[in-house]
């Protein structure tokens, strides 16, 4: 029996159903394949906008209970539990099966270590879908239509069950391809040819770097990139220190720009961090951009610019004391 879910936006995990899973889940993620079209290179390690495809979608879990990774271990952004199948290059049911070994959640995410354009919102949809269909999971299409049973939420119990079978019915689950277990289970398939592209061949991972440089996307990667590089998982209002930013660079000078939010990051930090304490840094820095450019705007005299006399006795260019002890 297969059921069919619309789209959202392509890529974004938009619609219903969409968020974590509130009782938590773990992923499995297969690393381990011979990448035979790119030539024998180690396709998990293939950056892609300055990250690893296996840290890309190590990303894209990163609200997993546990993360598996089933392959030779090696450096990642995140922390993970490393197996590996029996034999190593057993094929993808025997890397699953030795995946699950180390997951205990109810729901399991299911990936391929080479998804690019695989986001945390998508991989919230695909449980949201499998927590309300009362299926067995919800997998991705491709633009063709093609199952993607590397980019699929699954009930663990269900895949153990299945893969037991198997593993009775033909010896072993070395060599056997993953449509032999997809067969048996009861499926969603949603439609999402952005989070379902793969990277199997060179093409593939040249289209990948060029539609991350393209202008809508650039920032957003090179932010997560820098984010991953520094091992710093932080979400802030990126627009609010790109408009502080532009307000140093063309009230101060081009060079307060860059300083200017270093100087905030510091800030933050020194704070205790955390994206309350970075808006509290970049408020305070804005306010002062706005002074400084008010003087001198007044300077150069301007009309309309004049400094306003204070209000009762708090000085023109004071700011709010929002320290915790502040009286």
């Amino acid at each position: 029996m297969t059921a069919y879910e619309p789209p959202g936006a392509p890529g974004t995990g938009t619609g219903t159903a969409q968020g974590a899973d509130p009782a938590g889940y773990d992923a499995v993620v297969l690393a381990g394949g011979a990448s035979r079209r790119l030539g024998g290179t180690d396709k998990p390690g293939v950056r892609v906008g300055g990250r690893a495809l296996l840290d890309r979608v190590l990303a894209a879990c990163g609200g997993a209970r546990s993360t598996v990774v089933v392959a030779a271990p090696r450096p990642t952004a995140r922390p993970v539990t490393w197996a590996r199948e029996d034999p190593p290059g057993g094929g993808p049911l025997a890397a699953l099966d030795a995946g699950l070994r180390h997951t205990t959640a109810e729901h399991v995410v299911v990936l391929s270590a080479d998804l690019p354009f695989l986001q945390e919102p998508t991989v919230g949809r695909l449980l949201g879908a499998l927590r309300s269909s009362g299926r067995d999971g919800v997998l991705l299409t491709d633009p063709g239509g093609r199952d993607q049973p590397l980019v699929a939420a699954y009930r663990a119990p269900r895949l153990r069950e299945e893969l037991a079978l198997l593993a009775g019915r033909h010896g072993a689950l070395a060599g056997l391809p993953l449509r032999r277990l997809t067969a048996e289970l009861d499926l969603t398939r949603i439609s999402d040819p952005v989070a379902s592209f793969d990277c199997d061949t060179w093409d593939d991972i040249a289209t990948a770097r060029a539609r991350i440089r393209e202008h809508g996307h650039v920032l957003d990667e090179w932010i997560s990139a820098v984010k991953d590089e520094l091992g710093i998982d932080l979400d802030v209002d990126t627009r609010g220190l790109l408009d502080l930013a532009r307000d140093a660079a063309h009230g101060v000078a081009r060079p307060a720009a860059p300083l200017t939010t270093f100087l905030v990051g510091y800030a933050a930090a020194q704070a205790g961090g955390g994206p309350e304490a970075v808006e509290e840094a970049a408020r305070k820095a804005v306010a002062l951009a706005a002074r400084w450019a008010q003087e001198s705007a007044s300077e150069a005299g301007q009309p309309g610019d004049e400094p306003q006399p204070p209000q009762g006795d708090v000085a023109p260019d004071a700011t709010p004391d929002t320290r915790p002890d502040a009286g």
